[in-house]
């Protein structure tokens, strides 16, 4: 197990929080590869990043409760608020299981469930 993946994905979550998506891109393998579970697979840098430039125009928010570190993963649970296509914050529940990968977040697995909605526009 590497001690170092936690706080490498604590670095990368602080980097996407502060609106630096290059900076959390850094954090990743060229091939990484993300699942959200019953919704769409992104695979590649590229893809992600384009992903993140419409998902998140505004920073989100997270709010860990938990990570786990086990071997080559860490998951990590909590609340993300971010705003949706019309504008609006809206809160989900997550579960992210990250495999890491020489140093790097090479796969991601999300469970993602929207919660409720925040402030009304």
């Amino acid at each position: 197990m590497d001690p170092n993946n936690k706080a490498i994905l604590e670095k990368a979550n602080a980097a996407v929080s502060g609106g630096d998506n290059e900076g959390f891109l850094a954090f990743c393998t060229d091939d990484t590869e993300w699942t959200f579970v019953g919704d769409q697979t992104l695979r590649g840098k590229e893809a992600v990043r384009q992903y993140m430039a419409t998902a998140y125009v505004e920073p989100p928010k997270f709010m860990v409760e938990n990570l786990i570190a086990e071997g080559e993963f860490v998951t990590a649970t909590g609340t993300i608020s971010m705003k949706n296509e019309k504008g609006r914050m809206v809160e989900y529940s997550y579960c992210d299981v990250w495999r890491f990968r020489d140093g790097k977040m090479a796969e991601l697995k999300a469970f993602v469930i929207e919660t409720g909605a925040g402030e009304k526009s």
